[in-house]
């Protein structure tokens, strides 16, 4: 028995745990899989006869996990006086909630993930 730590930068959420517990379950001589989306790494124990560590790296390369999570660049200035526009955050005060501060944010339903998932089929 052989054991193998891989990052996994795309495993942020408990449901990409899943997935990979699946893909990684369903290859041949793997015994134990432990992932944490918290670490983003996977330990898997697996039987070096039956799989190598590259059939194990190109599983996870294949489901888009081994990737870098994109994180925007911050621009060097303000969005709410982009084109013109006001910035999407919006908040309205109103006397019978005293000192209470609310906001509200238009999200357009765009059927697709706003951030990159690798569990998710485009």
């Amino acid at each position: 028995m052989s054991s193998k730590t891989v990052a996994l930068p795309m495993m942020y959420g408990d449901h990409h745990v899943l997935a990979v517990r699946q893909l990684l379950l369903a290859l041949p001589g793997v015994k134990d899989v432990y992932a944490s989306s918290s670490f983003q790494l996977v330990e898997i124990t697996y039987d070096e006869t039956q799989l190598s560590e590259d059939e194990i790296q190109s599983t996870l390369a294949d489901a888009g996990y081994l990737e870098e999570l994109p994180v925007p660049v911050e621009i060097g200035s303000s969005p709410a006086h982009a084109n013109g526009k006001p910035f999407f955050r919006h908040t309205t005060a109103f006397a019978q909630t005293g000192q209470e501060i609310g906001f509200a944010q238009n999200v357009p339903d765009v059927q697709r993930p706003l951030w990159p998932c690798p569990g998710i089929k485009k």
